[in-house]
């Protein structure tokens, strides 16, 4: 007969030693953390022993509040060993020009300022994994904390920010979204590991404007990992790609601003940690047009830029969207689009006939175009996108790359359709997988394979599973 567990002798939920130091307004920051601590379902305490990690909410304000700060830090790290500092002292800086606590006390886990509750979490996740939680945990179908998708279960959209801080011309998207407000750097990083371990191979980053994510927290240093993190595009696309690294997945970046801190991402690129792929909404490339869109970044140096991103990564694919037919906008200025699209090589690229939109300050600007003639713009516009396109296909033919299957009946005995690190969901080409040569090969949706590329067909390729 199998033994019965009574209730006491079921396994225990983490317990954390809390200390409080300090005024009613650190008192206050305690109660946020112990209150989210315990609808975590950890259980919480007043001492170090039998704990299983220890947080100290510091003073800083005067000498004796900084020694009796120190003081318990240091009790705490002889008793227990594992201690999590947050509060004032945790923002001072030391005589050697560092974070005074970890002068003093280097083997704390963390170490965060005050009003931290989210970061202090991100600590404790880190090096205590959260109990059973059943509002998350026990949701069918949902990938633990990143929750519910709606996209087939091996792809992923990752939002990092809302809203937008420019103001083009066309858009009234910061009327409706508000202004850039980015996540928190954790709760990002937190999500992308839930979809990773869920089984997600391919995790395509998206906001209004993902060159901006940080800005308007000042690149607020977060915690993930234990590590301090800044919240800005380069820590978290290196993080970003760490993780998929670990999982055999894809990170994929959207709305990607030209600026030029973008650069400091092409060598993560061509390292292979994130797909070279860029989706840039140049929207134009006429320094006038541009100035009457009130579009961010120098136009002008867009071309200058491509060139410089594919030397840094010669596998760089950029997709983009464009305008046609903005008021005022001359043939002249037109031709100068076309130019810059053959010129720029653009792998990928969408064009819309310019339309009013109710609310937008374009629809005030002088030389509103006739509807039959941005219309024709589009058109000539997307014979050129289609020939450039075309032209950069057929240079794959020949080549083995690594496609991620979307669509494959019966294993793929009769062949399935995948997409390369070319290709984004919905909005680029596929690659139409033929029936393997091997009888032995299957393929499975959500799985990676090997493929020649054997033709290509308007803007999708032909492979061979191999």
């Amino acid at each position: 007969m199998s033994e019965v567990l009574s209730p006491a002798a079921s396994v225990q939920p983490p317990k954390v030693g809390f200390v409080s130091l300090g005024c009613p307004k650190a008192l206050t920051d305690s109660e946020l953390i112990l209150t989210q601590l315990s609808a975590e379902g950890y259980q919480t305490s007043k001492t170090f022993q039998g704990a299983d990690l220890v947080i100290v909410n510091t003073c800083g304000f005067i000498d004796d509040a900084v020694k009796e700060s120190l003081d318990t830090i240091g009790e705490a790290l002889a008793e227990n060993g594992k201690v999590i500092v947050t509060g004032c002292l945790g923002a001072k800086t030391g005589e050697g020009g560092g974070n005074l606590v970890r002068e003093m006390h280097p083997s704390v886990l963390a170490v965060t300022g005050p009003h931290a509750t989210q970061e202090v979490m991100d600590a404790v996740h880190a090096h205590l994994p959260k109990p059973h939680d059943p509002f998350i945990d026990l949701v069918p179908g949902a990938f633990g904390e990143a929750g519910l998708k709606l996209t087939p279960r091996h792809y992923a959209y990752l939002k990092i920010s809302e809203g937008c801080n420019h103001r083009c011309t066309f858009c009234i998207i910061p009327s409706m979204r508000g202004d850039l407000a980015s996540r928190p750097v954790g709760d990002v990083l937190k999500e992308a590991k839930a979809l990773f371990e869920g089984g997600v191979k391919e995790l395509l980053v998206i906001s209004q404007d993902t060159s901006a994510y940080g800005v308007d927290v000042k690149y607020r240093t977060g915690f993930w990992d234990g590590k301090p993190v800044k919240t800005r595009m380069l820590d978290l696309v290196q993080s970003l790609g760490a993780l998929a690294e670990a999982h055999g997945a894809w990170v994929r970046l959207h709305y990607v601003y030209p600026y030029p801190h973008v650069d400091e991402i092409l060598p993560l690129m061509a390292q292979g940690l994130v797909l070279p792929y860029l989706d840039v909404p140049f929207q134009h490339s006429h320094p006038e047009v541009l100035r009457r869109m009130k579009r961010p970044a120098s136009g002008e140096r867009n071309l200058e830029r491509i060139q410089r991103w594919r030397e840094i990564c010669p596998e760089l694919v950029i997709r983009s969207t464009f305008i046609a037919g903005f008021p005022g906008e001359t043939e002249e200025e037109f031709t100068h689009l076309l130019d810059f699209m053959r010129e720029a090589q653009i792998d990928r690229a969408g064009c819309f006939a310019y339309s009013p939109v109710k609310g937008a300050a374009a629809n005030e600007l002088p030389g509103m175009l006739p509807e039959a003639l941005r219309e024709e713009r589009r058109a000539r516009f997307m014979a050129v996108a289609e020939e450039v396109s075309t032209a950069r296909l057929q240079r794959r033919i020949g080549a083995t790359m690594q496609v991620l299957v979307d669509s494959a009946p019966a294993l793929g005995r009769k062949g399935g359709v995948g997409r390369s690190y070319a290709d984004a969901p919905e909005i680029d080409g596929v690659v139409q997988l033929l029936p393997p040569e091997k009888i032995s090969k299957t393929l499975r949706v959500g799985e990676f394979t090997r493929a020649r590329i054997v033709g290509a067909q308007g803007h999708d390729l032909v492979a061979v599973p191999v």
